[in-house]
Formats: C-alpha cells, structure tokens, sequence
C-alpha cells in the first residue's frame, strides 16, 4: 500500500518550527502535519531536536533520527519517556478523514482531532515535548527518548539503535513510561510476539494426472489442523491476565490452475504471555508442529508488567486507574531487557492505530499530560 499523500501535502501545512509552550493538543496537531512515515522521520526529528535544544535544562543527544534529552538536577532517581516519531503509511482510501491536513471535528460538544498518527503515537509524543518544555524541576530526574523506526523490522528500531549506541544514557533509570495509547489506564508489561514459516514441498505434476505429483498444498492440512486445534492460554502475571494467541496470518503456494503444486507455506504469529521466556516460546511452538520445520523471521521477548516497581505503584496511585495488562508487543520489552522496569501509558484508544480514521480527543491529550506532569511534579 502507498500512501495517499506525500512528504510536500505535509509541507505546505505543516509547522515551520515546533511550539512546544503552546496547548498540549495544539501541539498534537502540528505533528500530525509533519510527514514522519517509517523510514523518512528526519524532517521530524529535526524538528524535535531543534525544539529541545533551545530548552536550557536538556542535554541533548542525537544518532541518525532519534534523539535523547535528559535533565541534571541530581534528583536520587530517574524515568525515562519515550516515544517513537514514526507512523505506519498514510490511509490510501477516498475520503479517509486520517489524511492531511489534520481537521479537528467536533461530536456532541467534544473536539476530536483526526489524522495519521493521533493515536499511536504523536498524541503522546506531543506529550513528552510538552513536559519538557513545562518541567525546569521534577521530583525525579527525566530522559525523554524519541525515536525512529517502531513501525516495521525489529533490527531497524531507534529505539534499539539507541540501547546500542548510548546505553549508558539509558540503563541509569529506575524506571520508564512508553506512551502508547491506552485510553488513559496503565497497561503492565506486553505480550511477547513471534512470527515463523512452515514449508511444505512435493512433486510438480499436470493435474490431469494428479497421481503423478505431490500435493505441497495438501500437506499443510495437518498445520492448519494443529493450528485450529490449540487452545491459547490465559496466564495471570503479576494480577494481569494475558491471553495468548497462535494464528496463521499468511498462506501461500500454487503454480497454475492446471499444475500440482509442490512448495506451500504458511506463516503463523505465536503471541505469548510474559510468563515465559523467549526460548521456552520457541520450544513450545517447536512442541507445537513437532515434525515441521520452522523458519523464524521475527522474535521480541515478552516484558513482565512492572507494576512492583516502586515508581510504578507511585504513578499508578497518581492516575488512579486499575491497571490492565498489554496485549500487543510495544517497545517495554526492550526496556525490561536491559533492566529497566516499564508500563504503557498514553491518551488515545489502541483500537484506533493505524485505522483510516484515526483520532484522539482534545481532552484525552491534556488529561494525560496532567496526570504525568502531576506525578513528575509532585
């Protein structure tokens, strides 16, 4: 799919530089107005790293299109912000109110901003900028991380550029908040995600004389037959309930409609809960299609909630809300992976990311930024 606008619609009705003094939702809109799809965020992030380095109390580091800008006020802990400026491609159909510019829509007396990205993730983006332009003190120090590259290929994260190249920046926290959207509720940890082929082969032959061939397609019946069989699980890790899910996401093999086929696949997404490592992930999915070969193209571990973490209970208790758990891989993982206990916690609904009518409230904006100001300030 091909988005149905390119970089110039954005930059005749985009910013020319970011405000970041201005109403927290004002600012959303201006972001959604600058061009950021994955892979081609450096006008963005340009932006952004403009915008910090004016703020005095930041130290600002840049690598390719992400950016690390942290306070020094010598505070006994810390917490990262984070949030990814890319977004999946723009809708492509007719009419889609998720284009550009952005338009703000009033329904039944609420102000609903539309466009790619108002949801996940550059409400919550706006968010951070935000609090680091209003925090010249916080009862914690702060590192606010903005990168590129979340919404495709793992090995191309920003955000996993950045754990490589400034860990050092990065692993002095105690603690982290990714602001995805989650409708203003603390989402503990996420589930973790794998994706792998099953390839089938057999003898090529005219369908006239089937007998002659092999079946490749044939022979994925049984895949599909485990598939449909299993049960996911439902794991409760730390109080949150995780459901599991294992499915065939693509299916592929034929040469004619006159030709028995002899190669088939099937690639199937594994999502499981955070009580399992990633290698008894794999073993299980090994358990699973005992007798196939699997071809594994994608692996990210799973992150337990964090809700013991004694920052977490401190912005639980500030937000007020019972937490729910994640069900989809977001970038926690990485945090959790390298010691950093972290939670999902952003204004906007999940459900509406990458949808042709993404949207997010005006009120959900500015509640979320007064909660974490609130928390931070405190």
């Amino acid at each position: 799919m091909t988005d149905a606008h390119t970089s110039a619609d954005f930059t005749e009705c985009g910013p020319a530089e970011l405000d970041l003094t201005q109403d927290v939702a004002a600012l959303t809109e201006d972001l959604l107005n600058v061009y950021s799809v994955s892979g081609e965020e450096r006008r963005l992030a340009d932006m952004v790293e403009a915008a910090l380095k004016k703020l005095p109390h930041l130290k600002v580091v840049r690598d390719d299109d992400s950016i690390i800008a942290r306070t020094d006020w010598g505070k006994e802990q810390r917490v990262v912000l984070a949030g990814h400026l890319d977004t999946v491609p723009l809708p492509s159909v007719p009419g889609s109110r998720g284009t550009v510019p952005a338009q703000w829509v009033e329904d039944n007396g609420t102000r609903v901003l539309y466009g790619r990205g108002a949801t996940d993730m550059k409400s919550g983006v706006a968010v951070q900028l935000a609090l680091a332009a209003a925090l010249t003190d916080a009862h914690y120090d702060i590192t606010y991380v903005f990168y590129d590259n979340e919404e495709v290929a793992s090995h191309l994260s920003g955000l996993g550029r950045l754990m490589e190249h400034h860990r050092e920046l990065l692993t002095d926290a105690e603690f982290a908040v990714l602001l995805e959207p989650t409708n203003g509720t603390i989402e503990g940890g996420c589930n973790g995600t794998m994706r792998f082929w099953i390839h089938t082969t057999g003898l090529r032959a005219h369908s006239g004389r089937a007998w002659k061939g092999e079946n490749a397609i044939h022979k994925l019946a049984e895949v599909l037959a485990r598939l449909d069989a299993y049960e996911p699980a439902t794991h409760e890790v730390e109080g949150l309930a995780f459901r599991e899910g294992l499915n065939a996401v693509q299916i592929s093999g034929g040469v004619a409609g006159n030709v028995i086929p002899d190669e088939a696949s099937v690639h199937i997404n594994y999502r499981f809960a955070p009580n399992k490592t990633l290698d008894e992930a794999v073993a299980h999915m090994r358990e699973v299609f005992a007798g196939f070969e699997l071809d594994f193209v994608d692996q990210s571990a799973a992150a337990r909630p964090g809700l013991d973490a004694p920052m977490s209970a401190s912005l639980v208790a500030s937000v007020g809300h019972e937490p729910q758990p994640k069900y989809g891989w977001t970038d926690v993982a990485r945090f959790s992976s390298i010691g950093i206990p972290a939670v999902n916690f952003g204004p906007g609904d999940a459900l509406l990311a990458h949808t042709d009518d993404e949207h997010v409230t005006d009120e959900a904006v500015r509640t979320c930024y007064a909660q974490l100001h609130r928390w931070l300030a405190e």
